[in-house]
């Protein structure tokens, strides 16, 4: 499962499914126990739960990061490895 970034404890993955379709560009954030979805376009947690600072330090890396988060989807659907992105600082 490629990671993207690492940052306060929270781990970025982006992966392709096998056996899902994918209609809406996502990423995976885990912190501790808890796992969320992020869609990026536009940024919405649709799946899981993250403690609400983490929350919105994923969003807010995602609104900085919105192109090449898409530009690593693109990547993911063509087959291709994701690139890893700057994490916050």
């Amino acid at each position: 499962m490629p990671e993207l970034a690492r940052f306060y404890g929270i781990v970025i993955r982006m992966y392709r499914e096998l056996g899902r379709s994918h209609h809406r560009p996502h990423f995976h954030a885990y912190y501790q126990e808890q796992a969320a979805v992020f869609t990026f376009d536009p940024i919405d947690m649709i799946e899981g739960s993250l403690p609400n600072r983490q929350r919105r330090l994923v969003e807010a890396w995602a609104e900085l990061h919105r192109t090449e988060l898409m530009t690593d989807w693109d990547l993911l659907m063509q087959g291709q490895a994701p690139q890893p992105i700057e994490p916050l600082k």
